[in-house]
C-alpha cells in the first residue's frame, strides 16, 4: 500500500507542475485565434497578440515570436516553444509545445 500511495504521489506532483504549462498553452492558442481576426498586418497581430498576453498571463511566448504567414486572403499564425519543468534535483520534464490556426483536414 505504502509503494502505491507514492507512486500515486509521484504522478499527483508531475500532475500538478505540468497543468499550469498547459493551462498557458490553451491560452496561447486562443490568443492567436482571437489575435488572427484582430488584425490584417503582422504589426497588427503581433500586438494584439501581445495585448492578449497581458490579460491572459502568458510568459511563454510574445507577438515576435510567432510565425504568421499569408495565404491569400488567409491569415495563418503558427507557434512553438519549449518549456523546462525541474522535478527533483537535476531531474526537469522538457515539454515541446505547438500550435497553428490552420485548419486540420
Amino acid at each position: 500500500m505504502i509503494v502505491w500511495l507514492a507512486i500515486l504521489g509521484c504522478i499527483g506532483v508531475v500532475a500538478a507542475k505540468v497543468t499550469p504549462t498547459t493551462i498557458e498553452y490553451l491560452s496561447i492558442k486562443k490568443a492567436i485565434a482571437s489575435a488572427r481576426t484582430s488584425g490584417t498586418t503582422v504589426q497588427e497581430i503581433q500586438n494584439a497578440f501581445n495585448r492578449q498576453a497581458e490579460v491572459g498571463y502568458i510568459d511563454a511566448i510574445s507577438g515576435k515570436d510567432l510565425d504568421i504567414t499569408k495565404n491569400g486572403d488567409d491569415i495563418q499564425i503558427s507557434f512553438a516553444y519549449e518549456k523546462k519543468i525541474p522535478l527533483v534535483g537535476p531531474v526537469s520534464l522538457l515539454i515541446n509545445y505547438a500550435g497553428s490556426t490552420a485548419k486540420t483536414p
